[in-house]
């Protein structure tokens, strides 16, 4: 790196646009979905929108990490936000479902290179005593654009048009591009490097296959259908294989030789079951929030911001209390907070009002919040320069792997469970899944006849409900891991 020629404060700005237009994403998309089901329908492919961004992303995040090893930072910057702006403004222009979440296949593969490629910029441009205070700023940024995120969405969906959710992204993207462009130099070290392209055909097969049958199971395709076993089988194959390429690769995806540090494996599969949870709140509150309490897309969102809140608050305190209480202690304490929000979402119900939603979403934004942070500072304390970058990216892979199923198999369930229900009070000739489209929009609500509206929020109650047990269960799960975190670091020689 040339740093004499490279302006920090100015990539650091760029770098920090970037990681507010990613960061910002999740929650500004969550809080317009209700909108954008009322226009475009499609309800039943709802976890989809989300679903198939992540599915790219995850599948692309190690491969990108490895490229810009090869050819630099800054073409695989530059090259991973045009693609997802690309994406942002075609999904702008859908007019189905179907559209909207092809389109987000596209924005999904350009995410992927965003986070990690942006955190290794900073890495590469500041030394290891500069590092700390800018981790202040880069915290700072996700505090923000969560809080921001569902405001955001709360006004453009009720005063402008839901479109420009993702056409937001644009200017940021293009002033990230050419902060990059402009100020990144770079000298890169010629070095022979073998991407591992088998490993990354085989992760998005079997995630792909994994996450149809997490979607459809149960909805369009009983569990014991052919297709679903198909899927199965090939998710089985499929996960053998990986496992088997990435043990011979020469640069594997997965290096699964730092997993036998429990310091390593706990924070990794911690993490996955954290995106779980993180995804079952931010995913399907707002739907409730609109739908069953009829509250308006702004009222919706602040139910999420309060999670946006706990997170970064958690944070600081994890970040100053971790060397001297040590990671156990500070991960179970915020694994008891997930379970406390989970506790809160399981008895929500509309009399309890957003309120009572927005308190469990501040739970579970402290306990993440507690969480990650730990499981950050343990990880990158544990193993040497040599191997931090693929110990950090293969922790985010798992992180982003867990929301990706989490969106599937919990906007599965949900799915399932509304359809159980219909079927049960014998209305599948008169209601579907999609006459759930109406529920989201104020106009189309209020024309619905009274007992066919109450009918389906008390379906969306019940299946919401189902939900969150389900992310109650992965809390308590989450707690039982942590409870095997290490004191202190492990270190890898």
């Amino acid at each position: 790196m040339s740093q004499g020629k490279t302006k920090k404060t100015f990539v650091l700005a760029a770098v920090m646009l970037s990681m507010f237009m990613s960061a910002v994403e999740a929650t500004i998309v969550s809080t317009a979905m209700p909108s954008i089901v009322s226009d475009l329908g499609g309800f039943s492919l709802y976890s989809w929108v989300f679903s198939s961004y992540l599915l790219m992303q995850v599948a692309t995040i190690l491969i990108y990490g490895k490229i810009a090893d090869l050819v630099g930072r800054k073409p695989v910057f530059v090259v991973g936000v045009s693609i997802f702006l690309l994406g942002s403004l075609l999904c702008g222009f859908a007019t189905s479902m179907e559209m909207l979440i092809l389109f987000r296949f596209i924005q999904g593969f350009g995410a992927g290179a965003v986070m990690p490629i942006a955190t290794t910029i900073v890495g590469d441009i500041y030394t290891k005593e500069e590092r700390a205070s800018i981790q202040g700023y880069l915290s700072s940024v996700w505090g923000i654009s969560a809080v921001l995120g569902p405001v955001l969405g709360g006004v453009f969906v009720k005063y402008v048009s839901w479109v420009y959710v993702f056409w937001m992204n644009i200017p940021l993207g293009i002033l990230a591009i050419i902060g990059v462009i402009l100020f990144l130099h770079e000298d890169v070290e010629k070095k022979k490097h073998t991407i591992d392209y088998p490993g990354s055909i085989l992760l998005v097969i079997f995630i792909s296959a994994l996450m149809l049958v997490l979607v459809e199971g149960g909805v369009h395709w009983a569990w014991n259908s052919w297709q679903i076993i198909s899927l199965l089988l090939l998710f089985s194959v499929g996960i053998i294989l990986f496992i088997l390429q990435e043990k011979k690769a020469v640069e594997p995806m997965m290096p699964f030789h730092i997993w036998k540090y429990r310091a390593i494996s706990i924070s990794n599969l911690a993490s996955f079951t954290t995106g779980i949870i993180m995804m079952g709140v931010s995913s399907f509150l707002p739907a409730f929030v609109q739908g069953v309490m009829e509250e308006s897309p702004m009222i919706a969102g602040f139910t999420l911001t309060t999670m946006s809140i706990g997170w970064p608050i958690a944070s600081a305190i994890a970040g100053k209390m971790v060397i001297n209480i040590g990671y156990r202690k500070l991960t179970v304490t915020g694994g008891f907070a997930l379970i406390i929000g989970s506790l809160i979402f399981v008895t929500l119900s509309p009399e309890k009002g957003p309120i009572w939603a927005a308190l469990g979403s501040f739970f579970i934004g402290f306990g993440m919040g507690l969480t990650t942070t730990s499981f950050i500072v343990s990880i990158q304390s544990t193993v040497g320069w040599n191997v931090r970058g693929i110990a950090t990216a293969a922790n985010m892979f798992m992180r982003t792997l867990g929301s990706a199923v989490g969106a599937a198999f919990l906007g599965g369930l949900l799915n399932s469970r509304l359809q159980s229900f219909i079927m049960k009070q014998g209305l599948e000739d008169t209601i579907t899944l999609e006459t759930a489209n109406s529920l989201l929009n104020e106009g189309q609500r209020d024309q619905l006849v009274q007992s066919t509206k109450s009918i389906l929020q008390e379906g969306l109650t019940m299946s919401l409900h189902t939900v969150y047990w389900g992310v109650l269960i992965i809390a308590i799960l989450t707690l039982a891991l942590v409870f095997f975190m290490p004191e202190t670091e492990e270190k890898i020689s």
